[in-house]
Formats: C-alpha cells, sequence, structure tokens
C-alpha cells in the first residue's frame, strides 16, 4: 500500500477535494473522530479555528493510502495501516477524518489528522514523516503477500520517467536506392516543358526544386536529402538554365526546407486529428458504459443501506423486548435475568454490524471487481491511442531533425506535448516515460 502524506493549511480546500463525485464514482465518509462537528467541512474549520492559539500555519496532516490496483483490500486493513501511521508519527488520539474514494475499479482512503495537541496547544511534530511512512508501506506488502513494487526494492527506481531510451533514439534517415532516385528525376525532367511544369512534377514525387551551395540546381526530398540536377539528370547547367531560368531566381535550401516543414505539419495534424478522432469513436461507448454502471453500482449501495436500516430497526425492537419492564422487569434485575439478556445484546450487536460490515464489502469488492474489467477496456484503448500518438511524434521529430528544426514542425511538437485533451473523456494516466517523449496523458 502506497502512502504519501503533506502537512498542510487550507482546511476547505481539501475537504471540496475529498468530497468531489465529480472525479470520483463513489465517495464514503468513513469516520470523524475527536471533533465536534460531524461533517468534513465542519471539522476541519474547527481545526484551523483550534489552531489560531498556536503559531502553527500547516495545522492538518493529509494521507493517502492506495493498495495495488489488483487487490481487494477490507477496512480493517485500512483501519490498521493508520493505526500504525497514527502510532508511529505521534498522531494517536489526534482529531481524524477518514475517507474512501473509488474511480478505475480502485479503492483508497484519506485520513486527515489535526495536528494540534490540544493539552499543550501546540503541534505535533513530523519529523522523517516520509522515512516512517515508507517503512510501514514496506511492512503493509510484506505482511499482505503483495508484490513489493520496484521502489521498495531498489531505491534508484523510484523516478516513474524510466522509460528506455533506446525507444527514443532518433530515427534513422530514409535509405533510398539511388536508381530509383535518378529515374524519378529523370522521368519529371523528360515530361516538362517550363519551369513551374517541372517543379509540379516534382511535388507529385516529393521533391522541391531549390538553389543549393555554389548556386547548383538542386532537388530535395522530404527528408531534406539534396540531390544535384546536372549530376541525377545528366544535362549541363545552360540546358538547365534554359527550361528553369537564372538559378538566384529559385528559393534557397533554407526556403525549401521551411516549405516542406509546412507542408509536412500540416498532414502530421490531419494525422493526428484522425487519430482523436478515431479514439474518440471508440471511446464513447465505454464512457456510457461506465456512467451506466457507475449509477447501477450507487443504487444497489443505496438498496443495500435501505436493507440494512431495515433490517436493524426491527432486529433493535427484538432486542428492547428482551429487557422487560416494571414489576417483571424489577424481578429480572433481582434473578440476573435482566444483565444475561443486556449482554446477549450487546454481543448480537457487535455480531450483526460485523454482519453488516461484511455485507457491504462483499458488494463493495463484487463491484470492483466488475469495475476492473471496464477499465481494462479503457487501458487498452489509452495504450492503442499512446502507441499511434508516440508513432506520429517519433516521426514528427524524425523529420524536423532531417530538415534542421523547421519552426512549423517545432510548433506543432510543442502542441503534442502541451496537448492535454487529445483525449477526452478517459482518466487521466500519467504512464512513466522519458523525460524527452510527448506527455500523451489520458
Amino acid at each position: 500500500m502506497i502512502l504519501k502524506a503533506s502537512q498542510r493549511g487550507g482546511g476547505k480546500q481539501l475537504a471540496v477535494h475529498l468530497l468531489k463525485t465529480d472525479e470520483n464514482e463513489h465517495v464514503e465518509v468513513h469516520d470523524i473522530r475527536g471533533f465536534v462537528a460531524d461533517d468534513v467541512t465542519g471539522a476541519f474549520q474547527e481545526a484551523h479555528a483550534i489552531s489560531k492559539a498556536t503559531k502553527c500555519r500547516q495545522f492538518l496532516f493529509s494521507l493517502s493510502l492506495n493498495p495495488p490496483e489488483t487487490e481487494n483490500v477490507p477496512i480493517e486493513t485500512f483501519e490498521s495501516a493508520i493505526a500504525d501511521v497514527e502510532k508511529s508519527l505521534g498522531l494517536t488520539d489526534q482529531p481524524r477524518v477518514i475517507v474512501f474514494h473509488e474511480k478505475e475499479g480502485r479503492r483508497h482512503a484519506h485520513c486527515v489528522w489535526s495536528r494540534i495537541d490540544i493539552d499543550e496547544m501546540k503541534a505535533v511534530q513530523m519529523s522523517y514523516f516520509k522515512r516512517k511512512l515508507n517503512d510501514i508501506a514496506k511492512n503493509l506488502y510484506l505482511d499482505n503477500d503483495w508484490t513489493l513494487p520496484n521502489g521498495f526494492i531498489d531505491k534508484h527506481q523510484t523516478n516513474p520517467l524510466n522509460f528506455s531510451r533506446a525507444e527514443w533514439q532518433k530515427a534513422k534517415r530514409t535509405r533510398q536506392n539511388p536508381k530509383h532516385i535518378k529515374q524519378a528525376l529523370q522521368e519529371c525532367w523528360t515530361a516538362s516543358d517550363s519551369k513551374s511544369a517541372f517543379e509540379n512534377a516534382l511535388m507529385e514525387k516529393g521533391y522541391f526544386l531549390a538553389r543549393g551551395s555554389n548556386s547548383r540546381f538542386v532537388a530535395m526530398d522530404v527528408h531534406g536529402e539534396v540531390y544535384s540536377l546536372s549530376r541525377q539528370l545528366g544535362v549541363k547547367i545552360k540546358e538547365l538554365k534554359s527550361k528553369i531560368g537564372e538559378q538566384k531566381e529559385l528559393q534557397s535550401i533554407e526556403g525549401a526546407k521551411q516549405k516542406i516543414g509546412g507542408q509536412l505539419a500540416t498532414l502530421f495534424k490531419n494525422h493526428g486529428d484522425d487519430i482523436n478522432l478515431k479514439h474518440d469513436k471508440l471511446l464513447r461507448p465505454i464512457m456510457r458504459e461506465k456512467q451506466k454502471m457507475a449509477s447501477q453500482h450507487k443504487s444497489r449501495r443505496s438498496e443495500l443501506n435501505i436493507q440494512q436500516q431495515d433490517r436493524w430497526q426491527s432486529e433493535e425492537i427484538a432486542r428492547s423486548e428482551r429487557l422487560r419492564k416494571g414489576f417483571k422487569g424489577l424481578w429480572d434485575r433481582l434473578t440476573g435475568t435482566y444483565q444475561r439478556a443486556r449482554k446477549k445484546n450487546e454481543e448480537e450487536v457487535l455480531e450483526k454490524q460485523k454482519r453488516d460490515l461484511a455485507e457491504k464489502e462483499l458488494l463493495i469488492f463484487a463491484q470492483l471487481n466488475e469495475r476492473r474489467q471496464l477499465q481494462l477496456k479503457l487501458v487498452e484503448l489509452r495504450d492503442l491511442n499512446h502507441e499511434e500518438k508516440s508513432q506520429l511524434y517519433k516521426n514528427i521529430k524524425a523529420q524536423n531533425e532531417q530538415l534542421g528544426n523547421q519552426d512549423s514542425l517545432k510548433n506543432l511538437l510543442n502542441q503534442l506535448r502541451e496537448d492535454k485533451n487529445h483525449s477526452r473523456g478517459l482518466e487521466k494516466y500519467s504512464p512513466d516515460r522519458n523525460k524527452d517523449e510527448p506527455d500523451f496523458s489520458i
């Protein structure tokens, strides 16, 4: 179970975050302890008011508990972990709030303590809390037979940006058959009777007419490779001038690169748009299924809650009838019957509470498993989109390097890096990635 924590103020903002239902499919306030208020917002306001009597600004200690995504973890395991944290950090008996969140088929918890010790009116010191939490987290993995994350095994693997650099090496320059290049250029030359016709013919085959170094007539392909026309066509400069004109009238190598870059940017942008359209089309039915599932799960939990409340009321009536009143009740007290009935009631209350909790967790675990199956579809779609976007990015980057960094391609690369909405509707996903890779978050 990964434990992440921080000292903080801003109780109002934290309460809003913990109670958000638009980002979480289910939100449950599990426990509020040590506060007069019986709601999260009121509890944090109360903690803030008490902190005013001290110099402490970060009066809250916020902890998130994230178990392995494939594990069904009972509430008692969360509570046990929280108790270990309290003992290790000196937060035992401090006022606290526990909230459970569910999304993407996973359940995690948040526990927030007031750091202010009311008896001494000073904040509990949180020295070395990250190291202590790391030790507790590692023990939780070992005690529950969960597979240890790499970060616990080797401290050098904690950085999530650990994609292999081999995946992002510069693309190799396109190697074409020289005979095919010469044949294509000669076909363009033979079929043309003017400069414009020759330029159009070249462009149809992916070449651009330009002025090279020493005022040579050259053709440039989309990869930035330059070919001498006199050498490829086997004609003299005079013959080239008669059809094309003077070299100074042609665009420079740099101008040709900019033109190629602009056209490639448009092409690649269209490719990116096609990927987005395909992704959105595939995503739409999955998201409808997700919304339907969340609604059904909430409805089923509400039904179970009502059923348990009705059953509890009936059982309470039965328990109260065991404790007779009046003269009979007095007689029961004298004979010990009352004490035995009361003890039986107390034992039954604990038993029925455990029964209700077990029923609730059984339902939650079943729903989590169902939600995980849907999440597999989302992850599969995310990975497909990410692979296609990554390949597109590598193609653009390779072309840009070969063309000497053109503004149009550079801008497109920056847009891809900054684009956070190309896969609208999926939960945010931040895969481990190389720092040179664009953040295609989904």
